[in-house]
């Protein structure tokens, strides 16, 4: 590293206001809790070919071009944007010539490819009726994998992969096509912020419960849109959109990981429809990949209209001759298990499924109610009857506080007491056989759902002995809607050199660059203000520095001599 370089680079982060500052720390990764002391700490560390190499994975392939010309003619990078963005991560100087520590760094990687040369060959137009197909097939499946997510929060593995076991559930549930749809629509689904991890689990966000509740397009559009914006810089384009696909494994030349990261993304694009296995959109989806919007009528144009009606049948189930709106699917499973996923989809009512929906809070009146508007054949009488005796059955159990802070379990069926006192799964409750009922020191809630997941017929009450309904679905912790400003956390560091910058800058850089000398014994001319007020040049093999006074041999008389620091104006090397 030349001495002028981090003197410059010194100077030029003095210099800086405190934003500027904060994003050259961030876009080159400093941690907030570095040592440094000062701003010549800062130009060191900087420029350290180590830390420079690390710097330059994260160049996009323009700017990449740019440096590696620079490099090789010597010269200076023009005015423009890459020389602008190579400036700001401090690689270059202010005339936009790379310093010298930049190509020692530069010898550190390799290019991963280079760059391939536009093609103005004509590509297949992909079916516009296809990707409509798997539009409609990837929001109905990610809306699968969201149920089955509240009702059972997914594993995910230390290499951030979906646990194998869960990943098999969505597979035999149908939710998802296959192992590797699972993996890409989990993927998706967290990209989209539909889901999030928490204790090595994904979980539902809120953003997710409100998305399950849109139509197909609106899914589709508000997760594309995610999708686009998570996309990361060296790929997208000006207007907001993104470059061809054939060109993104280049897109970061410096990164060896980049073309398998490349490759997980335009998996995930051509798994949500946005983009087909040449890597075109669809006709309805050409201006939303330039940066625009969608074309959203063309899509719902191409997609089976969404039915608002079902026939229940004398067998216990509903068939929906379309796919059913989503809030009306949504409330219909509640109380009914899918067994078939399709544009006409079929719903069975057991009564499993319907003690299920009580516990959730529905009635035998809201139920009727609901299934009664949403029938085109009326509510069959075998439907009705185990409605009624579900409801009549279900409420058995009571489950609520007592007057001394315990649970109490009670029911005016002393059997159904005796059954569950015996029950060896409901073993953890510890159950005490009092007059009023059975007594747990659990909470209401844990013992509710024990008795729940055992098939009792509970509901829960409080202290009134009113019910109340429980919702047991474990959503992911609120995040901010954006992330902490960078400035917040460099705060303390940009104070810090701040501070530690003297009014003089060059005399403490004098003092750094002698430090430096001392250490490697360098070779410097050495300008010394003699007591007339001239100045004097000393070539000097400097051997110690200390006390305020710098030692070495003069090379030109061949004597060890000893300089006061005060009276030394400056020095360069030889």
């Amino acid at each position: 590293m030349a001495a002028s370089d981090a003197r410059s680079l010194a100077s030029r982060i003095a210099q800086l206001d405190d934003p500027t500052l904060t994003d050259m720390l961030a876009l080159r990764r400093v941690s907030a809790s570095v040592a440094w002391s000062d701003a010549f700490d800062a130009a060191d560390a900087l420029l350290d070919p180590a830390s420079v190499s690390r710097a330059l994975i994260e160049l996009s392939a323009d700017d990449a071009d740019a440096l590696d010309a620079a490099l090789e003619s010597g010269g200076a990078i023009p005015d423009g944007v890459s020389r602008d963005r190579l400036s700001a991560r401090a690689l270059v100087d202010d005339e936009g010539r790379p310093y010298a520590s930049v190509a020692a760094g530069r010898a550190l990687v390799n290019r991963v490819a280079p760059r391939p040369a536009s093609s103005n060959a004509p590509v297949a137009a992909a079916s516009d009726d296809h990707a409509a197909e798997l539009a409609f097939e990837a929001s109905a499946a990610l809306a699968d994998i969201l149920q089955a997510t509240l009702i059972l929060p997914v594993s995910r593995i230390g290499s951030g992969l979906l646990g194998a076991a869960d990943r098999r559930r969505l597979v035999e549930s149908g939710a998802a096509p296959d192992g590797r749809g699972a993996d890409e629509l989990i993927a998706i689904a967290e990209r989209a912020g539909l889901l999030a991890v928490d204790d090595r689990h994904w979980l539902v966000t809120r953003a997710g419960i409100e998305w399950m509740s849109l139509g197909t397009v609106d899914r589709w559009e508000s997760v594309a849109r995610r999708l686009r914006e998570a996309l990361p810089s060296a790929v997208r384009t000006v207007e907001g959109g993104w470059m061809p696909v054939a060109e993104w494994p280049t897109a970061y030349p410096f990164d060896p990981t980049w073309p398998n990261r490349a490759a997980v993304l335009r998996g995930q694009l051509e798994r949500w429809a946005v983009v087909a296995a040449d890597g075109e959109p669809a006709g309805w989806a050409r201006r939303f990949a330039a940066g625009g919007d969608a074309d959203l009528g063309a899509l719902q144009a191409r997609l089976p209209p969404e039915v608002d009606r079902v026939y229940l049948q004398n067998d216990l189930t509903a068939i929906a001759p379309g796919p059913l709106a989503p809030q009306l699917d949504m409330r219909l499973r509640l109380m009914a298990r899918r067994e078939s996923r399709a544009q006409a989809s079929t719903y069975r009512f057991t009564a499993e499924t319907l003690s299920e929906a009580f516990t959730a809070g529905e009635t035998a009146d809201t139920v009727r109610e609901f299934l009664t508007a949403l029938s085109l054949t009326g509510l069959p009488q075998p439907l009705a009857y185990e409605i009624e005796r579900s409801a009549s059955r279900h409420g058995a159990l009571r489950v609520g506080p007592d007057s001394t802070g315990q649970t109490l379990i009670t029911s005016d069926d002393t059997s159904l007491l005796r059954t569950v006192a015996v029950d060896q799964a409901l073993r953890p409750l510890g159950l005490t056989d009092l007059d009023e009922g059975l007594a747990t020191r659990s909470s209401p809630d844990t013992a509710f759902w024990l008795l729940a997941d055992a098939r009792y017929p509970v509901v829960a009450v409080g202290p009134d002995g009113q019910r109340r309904t429980l919702d047991r679905h474990r959503l992911a912790p609120d995040v901010p809607a954006a992330p902490a400003p960078a400035g917040a956390a460099y705060a303390p560091l940009v104070a810090r050199l701040r501070a530690a910058h003297a009014h003089d800058a060059d005399a403490a850089w004098l003092g750094r660059e002698l430090e430096q000398a001392a250490r490697s014994r360098a070779l410097l001319i050495v300008a010394v203000r003699l007591p007339d007020g001239s100045d004097r040049e000393v070539t000097l093999e400097v051997t110690g520095l200390g006390g305020g006074r710098l030692r070495g041999r003069d090379r030109g008389a061949d004597v060890e001599r000893t300089l006061p620091i005060s009276s030394i104006v400056s020095v360069r090397p030889v």
